[in-house]
């Protein structure tokens, strides 16, 4: 039992990191662009495909992901240029209806490309096969890679917005953006490349779990509203927040799936645990984030209003 809970805690890390990656650049958006952007799922779901179609395209995993990075840089400039720098001025409601407009477009436009059959992508060899960690557990080595990058653009961005100009620059462009641009900033173009690194964040992830998941037109719509909660658990705004509730969220959400119907079999038959552990799991998020925001209504680590 100590093993199964160590292996499904290093699952729940991974998951959490993975959907840190996302919903870093979403905080960053919505936190200080203050666009609350539906579409930011879309741009995973673009990055898992334009996987499928690199690898094909160049038969190597990581010429592949070479790339997709500057691909979804790219389609985030535009994205920006095009629908989101219009949306600055106006109400959320407006962001909203703009942005879900892009989600079913831009999800017709992948379904017409690549079709409804769910894709996937061959995982490197150099990457294959598990490896030994305490008491004798196996873990696959791909995922120990993902949690290795997550902990490293984690490390990379404290380090960027803590103790850089620019991140000095991002801080206050979420608070004074009229100070800002009144001392030289071009804070238009500073709002670009925050939303292109942010579709870059959300792009990559996509990419890296290609190799993990189906690749199909539903997988964006799926984690955006965890994505969501991750983003509201932390504090919006707060790249620190969005990881600690990132971990919070995906160890939860693992643990709840493997150990609720074991737990609930002590109290009801095996088939009724399993189903009631089925549709109990994903609501154990929802609960977390009720029970932190009961506490913190800003969320962990973001500012009262």
């Amino acid at each position: 039992m100590l093993n199964l809970f160590a292996l499904q805690l290093l699952n729940g890390v991974q998951y959490g990191l993975l959907l840190f990656l996302i919903a870093a650049g979403l905080t960053l958006i919505l936190g200080i662009m203050d666009v609350v952007n539906l579409g930011h799922g879309v741009l995973y779901m673009l990055g898992a495909f334009l996987m499928v179609s690199a690898t094909a395209a160049t038969g190597n995993f990581w010429l592949g992901l070479l790339l997709v990075l500057p691909a979804t840089l790219l389609i985030g400039l535009v994205l920006e240029r095009l629908l989101f720098r219009p949306l600055y001025a106006r109400s959320h409601l407006d962001q909203v209806l703009a942005t879900f407009g892009l989600v079913l477009a831009v999800t017709e436009v992948c379904r017409m490309i690549w079709g409804n059959s769910p894709l996937s992508v061959a995982m490197p060899t150099a990457l294959s096969g598990s490896v030994p960690l305490i008491a004798g557990v196996q873990f696959p080595v791909y995922r120990l890679v993902i949690i290795g990058t997550g902990l490293a653009v984690a490390l990379g961005l404290y380090l960027v917005i803590g103790h850089t100009r620019i991140g000095m620059r991002l801080r206050a462009g979420a608070t004074h953006r009229g100070i800002l641009s009144a001392l030289g900033v071009d804070v238009g173009r500073l709002f670009a490349l925050v939303f292109a690194f942010g579709a870059m964040l959300a792009g990559f992830a996509g990419a890296i779990v290609a190799p993990l998941l189906s690749v199909d037109t539903g997988m964006g719509e799926a984690v955006l509203i965890t994505t969501f909660v991750v983003v509201v658990i932390g504090g919006i705004g707060s790249v620190r927040g969005a990881f600690v509730a990132a971990l919070l969220v995906g160890s939860v959400d693992t643990l709840g799936r493997s150990f609720g119907p074991l737990m609930l079999a002590k109290i009801m038959d095996p088939a009724t645990a399993a189903q009631a552990g089925r549709t109990l799991a994903p609501m154990l998020v929802y609960l977390l984030m009720a029970a932190i925001l009961a506490v913190r209504p800003a969320g962990l680590f973001g500012r009262p209003a």
